[in-house]
């Protein structure tokens, strides 16, 4: 896989979405920073979702538009799933102390990344949920060595 390969499905429904991301927590390994782009309801926090039950989170995990982080501690790492759809303006991110939620021991999945500006770390691998017919279309795009190596070891 070149730095900027790119893997692509088609989803035909939501339990395609979560069972891509129950498949992709099998190798999912800290640091990573993961970002997720799409249209409002093009499956993100269903993908989340998925992941999570992969790595067997058994309760509620919820979109956190509201509360902008939903954290999930695991054996190894915690996972912080981000939703910054309500920032107004990207210094939001410094005034909710978002920077101390990264580090050597965390997957971070940010939905909406480009509402954080320049604050919002760069993107280890970029997830794309695009709606297509009656599904939706998955791509996902390596922008660092650890997104190349994420990427190939969940191919693999």
């Amino acid at each position: 896989m070149t730095d900027n390969a790119a893997v692509s499905r088609f989803l035909p429904d939501e339990e395609a979405t979560l069972a891509l991301g129950a498949e992709w927590a099998q190798s999912l390994a800290a640091p990573l920073v993961v970002y997720l782009q799409g249209d409002l309801g093009a499956g993100k926090t269903t993908f989340t979702r998925g992941l999570l039950r992969g790595l067997r989170h058994e309760g509620a995990v919820k979109s956190p538009t509201y509360a902008i982080v939903e954290s999930y501690p695991f054996d190894g790492f915690t996972l912080h799933h981000f939703d910054l759809y309500r920032f107004s303006m990207p210094e939001e991110w410094e005034d909710a102390g978002l920077d101390d939620l990264f580090g050597a021991d965390c997957v971070c999945l940010i939905e909406w990344p480009q509402q954080g500006g320049e604050f919002t770390p760069a993107a280890d691998i970029t997830v794309s949920l695009e709606h297509a017919g009656e599904g939706r279309r998955f791509t996902a795009a390596a922008h660092t060595d650890k997104g190349r190596k994420s990427l190939e070891a969940w191919l693999n």
